[in-house]
């Protein structure tokens, strides 16, 4: 068992990597084995997380990107295959928040949401996927949320809703046209977790409220509380798992 979680030897892109969760997926994949490319546009913040990954004894190689830019994307592969060689596994974690009820929202913020939270998970699946077709192998993990199979009543979140259900399906539509190639592509969707993303909600009364009235388990996801299912999905262990968003949200979509 210890065996078919064992990530030495491969090597793993991580977007959205500066902060939040996409720090915390790096260094759970490191501590697997895992050597890193880590992207994000705050370059001083991945320079400290290349640090860490280092000191774990992995390799890190720290890339800026703009995931709604192809040109960024392609050149954060070639970066990546030139100083590694290949490329076995993808996390797909880039993300914005943000916008307001429909009737008030604006192009300008659909348009932001929607281009970095499905978009860019497009540009990067495009082109990592197309080395993975080429070695016959590949694991692409792509971070959803719950709200992409829920709505609510208490955010007013609709952009966001709409770019996460359009990644749970495009999930299933990569790994319907890609697992031929031996390539695995999965999705998670997180509940709600501290991070850069909702650390301007999750301490307010009303937000504390409505969260104890819709998860079962009437609390904020804790770190470290995604990593086994990264490692999961990055690993042998899921090999005949494809196409799956598999929430880890205290309960709150079973209900």
């Amino acid at each position: 068992m210890e065996n078919l979680f064992n990530l030495e030897g491969k090597v793993a892109i991580v977007t959205g990597a500066s902060s939040g969760l996409g720090v915390q997926f790096a260094k759970a994949l490191a501590s697997q084995g895992a050597d890193l490319v880590i992207v994000a546009r705050r370059y001083e913040r991945l320079v400290e997380l290349c640090q860490s990954i280092k000191e774990m004894g992995r390799k890190c190689l720290p890339v800026t990107c703009d995931v709604t830019k192809e040109t960024d994307v392609t050149e954060v592969v070639k970066k990546a295959l030139n100083e590694f060689g290949k490329i076995d596994i993808l996390v797909n974690n880039a993300g914005v928040a943000g916008g307001d009820v429909a009737e008030n929202l604006s192009e300008e913020d659909w348009n932001k949401v929607l281009n970095t939270n499905l978009k860019g998970v497009f540009l990067f699946a495009k082109h990592v996927g197309k080395h993975m077709k080429e070695r016959g192998y590949g694991k692409i993990i792509n971070i959803a949320s719950m709200f992409g199979a829920v709505g609510n009543m208490a955010i007013p979140a609709l952009a966001y809703h709409a770019s996460k259900g359009g990644v749970i399906n495009l999930t299933r539509a990569l790994a319907g046209e890609w697992a031929k190639y031996g390539i695995n592509v999965n999705a998670i969707g997180p509940g709600f977790f501290e991070s850069e993303m909702t650390q301007d909600i999750i301490h307010e009364e009303n937000f504390l409220n409505f969260l104890k009235s819709r998860c079962p388990m009437q609390r904020l996801g804790k770190p470290g509380e995604l990593n086994g299912i990264l490692i999961y999905l990055a690993s042998d262990a899921s090999s005949y798992t494809n196409g799956q968003t598999i929430f880890v949200d205290g309960g709150w979509t079973a209900v």
